[in-house]
């Protein structure tokens, strides 16, 4: 085979080589690092972006008074509402003391107008066996709950708690790393293919080269003469 046909078969086998199907494992790492980055952002757009937007105020469930609907470790989120538009059956979030923090999450079991225009709500856990010993007053209704997400409250705590300060830049980090090398990947694969086109290009020319080429006749050896 004349040489430039030799080169050309070998920079085909070369590219095989280099082509070369990716295995299971590198697609389930590909698969498992896209779903742990969609979970980062799911996460930070429930317990930090959605919130913020909508004015609403993040908190977490440590009690099983609201099992089973919202057990310890729920994150809940509760948005302002105008108490007039409070219904039986509604959960609500309100402070224990007026003006103070510790609050209360339960169901609006009963709603009391008086003559006077003032309304109370009586509230129950949907696990407790009774009632909450006072009636709530408007001014201490912090909001109605919004949505909550399972499992996410703590996660929340911290966040929002002692690790505010590093957990969301690092994560910003993260994200801006793992979103650079996506793109730089995909630049490199972009050039490679490239380049591949043209040696495949180049192959293909000398390979027809010396197609084309006329093919030399043996020499043949004389033979000596017979005395």
């Amino acid at each position: 085979m004349p040489e430039s046909g030799v080169r050309a078969q070998s920079m085909k086998d070369q590219r095989a080589k280099e082509e070369k199907p990716k295995g299971v494992l590198y697609y389930l790492g590909m698969g498992i690092s896209g779903g742990l980055l969609a979970l980062v952002i799911l996460v930070g757009a429930l317990v930090i972006v959605i919130p913020k937007i909508a004015g609403a105020i993040p908190m977490t469930v440590l009690t099983s008074s609201m099992e089973p609907g919202l057990p310890p470790g729920t994150l809940i989120v509760v948005k302002p509402i105008d108490t007039d538009e409070i219904r039986v059956g509604d959960v609500i979030t309100y402070q224990i003391e007026s003006n103070k923090p510790g609050v209360i999450t339960h169901r609006v079991t009963a709603i009391t107008n008086s003559s006077n225009g003032s309304r109370t709500f009586t509230l129950k856990g949907d696990n407790n066996d009774v009632v909450d010993d006072l009636q709530v007053i408007p001014v201490q209704v912090v909001g109605k709950l919004w949505y909550s997400v399972p499992w996410i409250g703590y996660v929340s705590n911290f966040v929002n708690g002692s690790g505010k300060s590093w957990v969301v830049p690092l994560a910003a980090i993260a994200l801006f790393i793992y979103a650079g090398y996506m793109i730089t990947s995909g630049i490199v694969t972009s050039i490679r293919k490239r380049a591949r086109s043209h040696l495949d290009a180049d192959a293909e020319a000398e390979t027809e080269v010396a197609t084309d080429a006329p093919a030399e006749e043996p020499v043949r050896k004389r033979k000596p003469p017979i005395d």
